[in-house]
């Protein structure tokens, strides 16, 4: 079994100016192979530290992907620390020399001489074509390891990678199994209780593996098998699913990359229905959200941001009454924004937000009181009450996402009765 370990190479990476997603496309990549990944390593633009990295993944690892370091710049050195690493000579490859010659020409631009470093290669090594930039990419074979070096720009590493790269490592370095992923993405409960339901099969665990990870207000399970046939493998992950869903599947909302924006989207396409929304606490995050999604138009007509009682009062025909008795964070009103709402707009469904989002309390009520009314026509309003923490931002965040929650079980429960 081959073990592959990446090393991005760029002081900007350690200073936050960039985002690594190079190391997570690659990992995608190398799990198709075959080739696991247990070690990602970030160092800057440095020999000895650079040095020092190679050193310590070359005892974990026998496949070695860098990425970045080779470009012109005096800065860029991952070739010229790996060749001497290695003792292996810098060489001028011909075919990317001719390459980049041929960009300045066609771009009317002066070639200066340090351009002519990006076509050095490492001798002996294979060379990837680099058809979105400058610098060719390489792979050496010695001492039992193999060693990739890819551009770091993300347009440049990806199609070299996904084109050059990998079936270069296939034919040695994959192995015939496959490694299969699927992740069950949950809400309303909590990382240490989905843990506690299901603890015996994350104990039992060894092919699948069960990984949770918490996240902004959700919980997500990684589900990972290893097989050489992958629709067995896949049959695998069918079996540990049902073992989970039957603890905890009322949680589930979906698969891998959605989000339950995405998966309320999809559902209120599927039913022809159409939404509202009356948002005083969260101030038009639910449509701003909603409208990101590709094909909300379909089932959205537009809402309301009533961020003042005036309006409530005047635009959505709350009632001064309760205003004035329950006050704008109150059961009451949450319900009269939803179901208004809905009459206004003509829409099937409406869901209104109201509540306390900080840094102060507001007619008596502590931060993080909420109140969010759904009303589904032909059917109850609904209202539900949530004490949320964190900061204003989080709160408004997870408010959004119990709104979209919400939503999902009423109709689920609509569907079944």
């Amino acid at each position: 079994m081959k073990n592959a370990e990446i090393i991005a190479v760029g002081s900007e990476l350690l200073l936050g100016q960039i985002v690594n997603t190079n190391a997570r496309f690659i990992s995608q990549q190398l799990a198709d192979l075959g080739i696991n990944v247990f070690f990602h390593t970030v160092v800057g633009d440095n020999p000895d530290r650079l040095l020092s990295a190679i050193k310590t993944a070359e005892k974990r690892a026998n496949v070695i992907i860098f990425t970045g370091g080779l470009g012109p710049t005096k800065d860029d050195l991952t070739k010229e620390t790996i060749a001497h690493h290695l003792g292996k000579n810098l060489v001028m490859d011909q075919n990317a020399l001719e390459s980049i010659e041929l960009y300045f020409s066609r771009t009317n631009r002066v070639m200066t001489e340090n351009n002519r470093k990006q076509a050095l290669v490492l001798e002996g090594s294979h060379i990837l074509p680099n058809d979105h930039g400058m610098a060719p990419g390489m792979v050496l074979e010695t001492n039992g390891n193999t060693y990739m070096l890819l551009p770091g720009p993300p347009k440049e590493m990806e199609p070299m990678f996904r084109y050059y790269g990998c079936p270069a490592l296939s034919p040695k370095d994959a192995v015939n199994e496959k490694i299969v992923s699927r992740v069950l993405r949950f809400f309303g409960i909590g990382e240490a209780a989905l843990e506690t339901e299901i603890i015996d099969l994350i104990d039992a665990q060894s092919n699948p593996t069960i990984a949770p990870l918490a996240g902004d207000g959700e919980v997500t399970l990684r589900l990972t098998a290893k097989h050489v046939d992958e629709a067995v493998a896949q049959s695998m992950l069918d079996e540990v699913e049902k073992a989970i869903r039957v603890r905890v599947g009322q949680f589930i909302y979906g698969y891998d990359d959605t989000s339950l924006l995405a998966e309320l989207t999809n559902v209120l396409k599927e039913k022809k229905l159409a939404i509202t929304a009356a948002e005083s606490l969260t101030g038009g995050l639910f449509q701003k959200e909603l409208t990101s999604i590709s094909g909300a138009s379909a089932v959205f007509k537009g809402g309301v941001v009533c961020y003042s009682n005036e309006v409530k009062n005047k635009v959505l025909r709350v009632k001064q009454e309760t205003l004035e008795k329950d006050g704008a964070v109150s059961e009451q009103c949450a319900l009269e924004l939803a179901e208004n709402a809905a009459d206004l707009i003509g829409a099937d469904i409406g869901i209104s937000f109201t509540g306390v989002a900080g840094p102060n309390e507001l007619e008596g009520k502590p931060v993080g009181t909420v109140y969010i009314g759904v009303a589904i026509k032909g059917r109850p309003t609904v209202v539900e009450k949530l004490t949320l923490s964190g900061t204003r931002e989080a709160i408004r965040n997870r408010a959004v996402k119990y709104g979209c929650y919400f939503i999902l079980q009423n109709l689920k429960v609509s569907q079944n009765a």
